[in-house]
């Protein structure tokens, strides 16, 4: 089993910084990439940012410039950097990773339980 652990949610000002974190652990071969989505209440889930394991970045359009994803392929573990939150930004973050539990096997997607984020003065 995988299994997806987030933390670094909580209440913070417009304009303010968290960083979210996210480690997977479990019976991993091999991470092909990790990222975050985020749902706010009475929307679908968007995606936000992923990394590959070559390092590779990819942002949606809404948090370019203002969000960063970075990762510690040995720990298996992801970081999202957030500035210059805006109260739109307020969500559950979810991480997921696409991982192979064995050699040459699939890479399914791994959920965590997500993180609440409130931006609000």
């Amino acid at each position: 089993q995988v299994h997806i652990v987030e933390s670094g949610g909580g209440l913070v000002q417009p304009g303010g910084s968290l960083r979210l974190s996210c480690a997977a652990s479990g019976s991993i071969f091999r991470t092909n990439a990790m990222g975050w989505y985020r749902q706010a209440p009475g929307k679908e889930r968007e995606w936000v940012a992923l990394i590959i394991n070559s390092g590779s970045t990819d942002y949606a359009d809404s948090v370019k410039g203002r969000f960063t994803i970075s990762g510690e392929n040995a720990k298996n573990t992801v970081y999202l950097q957030m500035n210059s939150l805006k109260p739109e930004d307020t969500a559950v973050y979810y991480c997921y990773a696409d991982a192979q539990t064995v050699v040459g096997g699939p890479s399914r997607r791994y959920w965590g339980q997500g993180t609440q984020v409130t931006v609000s003065s």
